[in-house]
């Protein structure tokens, strides 16, 4: 399979199974522009969840905030994206890559835009945070939210888009603190790739050089993925020294400092940025979990995603659907199993292998099949189901506390 052709075939997966479809589809779409569809909302969920446990639930050190796309154009002048944030056209001109709308109306219509990064929002609310909740160095404040950019040639599917998602944090710190907080984010985030099931082996760390990094970073470590179409950035790991916070203070007039209270010392913390798109890890994902093998006498399609991540749990389902008795027993059971996770799913439609094939290609995990040997035709059997994996195909019997312990384990 050569890669553009396995990019195609997570395209058209991705749309025929409800995960990804292009926007506005039914006009002839808008180039930039994809609708997550009913697995790919809680895949999405489930990444940004799993982003939100590590990176701010379960630390003490961290703070969330959800701010406004629309702010005053003031904060994009402050931080200097009106100024830099561009790209070349091919006349060689340079094109600022925010979309520009307007607020109120007639002669006082003002234009604003829509924010470029989620950071903006972070920056501008560091006094509030620090006003209300009197956090103590090192802390950070962590959003999860939309951003906007006009793209010249989106591309890549989900890769480069006009409107996407981002997980960001800013992390303050003693300007003396930063290297040992800069090395502690980047082991972080190589964790949050091992959780989703991103492959070591296709994840790279490209220090970026000088003439190469963002206006307000002194260093910049990329992530990079081996996509199909090319090794390209996922994330972002940034120093932003103290530039955002002393740019807001002096555009704005507003104090932007922290008191320590042990040392009485005032002073502009130091920034280190995570910077997660959502839309490149979700594809990322796809591109990792993508499998085609022969089971049988046929070519088998299956996304091997991480339990934590699949939309789908596990898949509960009668050997028989017109044979009241065993849907009775099977609506029972996944009742059961919902109370470990509500996302298991049901399925009694065509023969038990069309539908393992169907659980197979939305990365369902476990598929269990209730039988006449559930119901105790074969006495030493009663209650134990058929427990199917998804990446071998193989199958065992078990009791239905084990399929539970199974099922807990995987996705715990």
């Amino acid at each position: 399979m050569t890669d553009m052709n396995l990019m195609e075939k997570i395209v058209s997966l991705c749309k025929r199974r409800g995960f990804v479809f292009p926007g506005s589809e039914i006009y002839g779409g808008l180039a930039g522009t994809f609708d997550y569809g009913p697995l790919g909302v809680i895949l999405k969920e489930n990444v940004q969840n799993l982003w939100l446990s590590m990176f701010r639930d379960s630390r003490d050190d961290m703070y969330g905030i959800d701010a406004r796309i629309l702010m005053n154009p003031k904060v994009w002048e402050a931080s200097g994206h009106v100024s830099t944030f561009a790209d070349p056209l091919e006349d060689g001109k340079m094109f600022n890559t925010m979309f520009k709308t307007t607020v109120g109306v007639g002669e006082e219509a003002t234009s604003i835009y829509l924010r470029p990064e989620t950071a903006g929002g972070i920056f501008t609310n560091f006094k509030n945070v620090v006003d209300s909740m009197h956090p103590k160095l090192p802390f950070g404040i962590a959003q999860i939210g939309t951003a906007f950019r006009n793209e010249i040639a989106p591309r890549d599917f989900i890769f480069r888009l006009r409107e996407l998602s981002q997980m960001e944090v800013e992390y303050f710190v003693k300007p003396s603190d930063w290297e040992q907080a800069f090395e502690e984010w980047r082991k972080q985030m190589h964790l949050f790739a091992k959780m989703i099931g991103l492959p070591q082996e296709m994840l790279h760390e490209l220090e970026v050089g000088d003439g190469d990094r963002a206006h307000y970073s002194k260093r910049t470590i990329d992530f990079e993925f081996d996509y199909p179409f090319g090794r390209k950035e996922l994330w972002g790991l940034a120093y932003r020294t103290d530039f955002d916070l002393s740019a807001h203070a002096k555009a704005s007039t507003v104090e932007l400092t922290y008191l320590d209270e042990e040392t009485k010392e005032k002073f502009i913390p130091h920034v280190i940025e995570p910077s997660l798109g959502v839309d490149r890890t979700i594809l990322a994902i796809f591109v990792s979990a993508y499998r085609e093998d022969q089971m049988g006498d046929e070519t088998r399609t299956y996304l091997a995603l991480a339990p934590k991540v699949a939309p789908v749990k596990a898949m509960v389902s009668p050997l028989l659907k017109n044979k009241p008795e065993l849907v009775l027993k099977a609506r029972e059971v996944r009742k059961e199993l919902q109370k470990i996770h509500p996302a298991i799913a049901w399925d009694d439609n065509g023969n038990i292998g069309k539908r393992y094939r169907r659980q197979d290609e939305i990365g369902t995990p476990f598929c269990i099949t209730i039988d006449f040997d559930t119901l105790g035709e074969t006495p030493e059997l009663k209650d134990t189901v058929t427990l199917r994996h998804r990446d071998s195909g193989t199958q065992e019997r078990l009791s239905l506390n084990e399929v539970a312990s199974r099922i807990k384990t995987a996705i715990e």
